[in-house]
């Protein structure tokens, strides 16, 4: 897990296996302010919000081993605690649109993703 130290920007989790996109993904995030965690699963996204950390917004891949994107949303609904924390989705998958409306996400991103796209809905969970 990579964790950068709260800026003025805001704090946002990437939870995605791969770590290239992950990578990339926080880079573009820290050189725009914000503080970044990043984890490769839903298991450690969980056990990262669970120690405390609250971030603004959750970037979450869908396709991913042990905990998928769709068994993390279901787990976060569940926590009273964790459940109002946006979520936006990131995946190639057809439908996506259908497929975040089903998740109760606050958006999505298709991957490859954009990085207008990315900083622009990343602003819009800027505290």
């Amino acid at each position: 897990m990579v964790v950068t130290e709260q800026r003025a920007g805001g704090h946002v989790l990437i939870v995605d296996d791969d770590p290239d996109h992950r990578e990339s993904l926080a880079a573009l995030l820290e050189a725009e302010g914000y503080a970044v965690a990043a984890v490769a699963g839903g298991r450690e996204a969980m056990a990262h919000l669970r120690s405390g950390a609250l971030p603004s917004v959750i970037l979450l891949d869908l396709m991913m081993p042990v905990m998928n994107g769709w068994e993390f949303c279901a787990a976060q609904q569940r926590d009273p605690a964790l459940a109002s924390i946006p979520v936006i989705v990131l995946s190639a998958l057809d439908g996506l649109d259908r497929l975040a409306g089903s998740l109760n996400a606050a958006g999505y991103l298709r991957k490859p993703v954009k990085v207008s796209a990315l900083l622009a809905t990343a602003a819009r969970f800027r505290p």
